[in-house]
């Protein structure tokens, strides 16, 4: 039987969720109007005012914002209350070293996690079940999301964070944990290593897992199932609208449910920024209907997917999207951390390399590699050893200061890395995602 966490909005009709959206459309515009200056100037600049929204149909005559927007109004640019207000950020990674920060009001997180436990609540979980966050917690909203739609619920929550694969899998069997809340990768990597110990699925507890942060195929999803014994269930957020459970997937798996009530969706042609219609394959743009803090208007995702409003056998009303096909820009997204190429490009120019470098991001053990080949100029250029593994080492704890994650550096001979029109080809991307 198909559960629901807030069945009288989950299963509204279309009119009703349109009247809500309509409702705080209104209003959360006049919001980042009145609290917002970037977001009044931007308006102002497109020749719109608060009283040119009369509803959702009017969406397209507002500006968007980007990332770039994010980095401009760094820190605190586009905070919609007071300081004191806020009682939590949390920070995701820019494209020249600026965190994009996401603030929250109380309110805000509550919210938040009423998101997180229809996602929970999708994937079957009760107040009768154990739940593990494997997920990390402190800046990134991984682990604090799901964390509060569990305590929502009244779950038994573990806040395990990531890492620590024999301490996790003791807990998910001393515990009873039922549910487990992580990377597709980490939780490919999890039932590889309860394999490798005897444990098969009629050993492991679990039954289902919240897995998202990265891309993955339904060919991971299928060998994570048969390797844990448990249903996969796909999840989406950004930490810039508030996190995972933006949309979660329900008991058909064809697709994650957009809360709407908090949340409206549009795809855009990407290069002229024109609204598509359902169905269509275009760039992902969202707009956050309540949350005070942060109240992002047309936030452009740069994801490339299709929506769909076809009716749903789980019973909820909410349009769907489709996982993510692709981006619109070069960002990759590796072990759960967004990754661009300019930020190890800038890492390079600082230490005096020249922006002639190659990143190959293959996957294997169910784990995402980064390796970073990168050439010297012709006045560093040396065949000693020791000189060498200083240089790759000081870029090394160079990119992990700046991406957050560990990277593998190999220093090679200048104008070795092909090029392509005279360019170098900058990604290689060998994972079946």
């Amino acid at each position: 039987m198909e559960r629901y966490y807030q069945e009288d909005i989950e299963c509204a009709p279309r009119e009703k969720i349109l009247e809500i959206q309509n409702k705080k459309i209104v209003e959360q515009v006049k919001h980042a109007w009145d609290n917002v200056p970037y977001y009044r100037a931007k308006m102002e600049e497109k020749g719109v005012t608060p009283e040119d929204i009369k509803g959702i149909d009017d969406l397209h005559k507002l500006p968007f914002l980007s990332k770039a927007d994010l980095r401009d109004a760094y820190p605190t640019g586009l905070v919609g209350v007071p300081l004191k207000d806020c009682v939590r950020i949390h920070s995701t990674s820019g494209t020249t070293g600026k965190r994009i920060m996401g603030f929250y009001t109380k309110e805000d997180i509550e919210l938040w996690s009423d998101c997180c436990a229809r996602a929970l609540t999708a994937a079957g979980a009760t107040d009768e079940d154990v739940v593990q966050i494997s997920y990390g917690y402190g800046l990134f909203t991984g682990g604090f999301g799901l964390h509060g739609g569990s305590e929502k619920l009244g779950c038994l929550t573990i806040p395990m964070s990531s890492g620590n694969t024999e301490r996790q899998i003791m807990f998910i069997k001393d515990l009873s944990a039922t549910v487990i809340c992580c990377t597709p990768s980490y939780a490919a990597y999890l039932g590889e290593t309860m394999k490798e110990m005897g444990l098969g699925p009629d050993d492991i507890p679990l039954k289902a897992g919240i897995l998202g942060a990265e891309a993955w195929s339904e060919e991971m999803r299928r060998d994570i199932e048969k390797t844990m014994g448990i249903k996969a269930y796909d999840i989406y957020g950004l930490t810039e609208l508030s996190g995972p459970g933006v949309a979660y997937e329900c008991s058909a798996q064809n697709g994650m449910h957009i809360n709407e009530d908090h949340f409206v969706a549009e795809i855009i042609d990407p290069n002229t920024g024109e609204v598509l219609p359902d169905g269509t394959k275009g760039e992902l743009v969202f707009t956050s209907l309540d949350r005070k803090a942060f109240p992002l208007l047309r936030y452009r995702t740069r994801d490339i997917c299709v929506l769909t409003r076809e009716k749903c056998s789980c019973g909820r009303t909410h349009v769907k999207m489709a996982k993510p096909m692709g981006r619109s820009d070069d960002m990759l997204i590796i072990r759960g951390v967004n990754v661009f190429p300019s930020q190890i490009e800038t890492v390079l120019l600082n230490n005096g390399y020249q922006a002639n470098y190659q990143i190959i991001v293959d996957r294997k053990n169910n784990t995402d590699s980064l390796d970073v080949h990168v050439e010297m100029t012709p006045e560093m250029f040396t065949d000693d050893v020791n000189e060498i593994n200083k240089r790759q080492a000081d870029l090394v704890a160079g990119l992990k200061n700046m991406l957050g994650i560990k990277a593998k550096v190999t220093l090679v001979a200048p104008k070795s890395i092909e090029r392509s029109e005279g360019k170098a080809v900058r990604v290689i991307d060998k994972r079946k995602i």
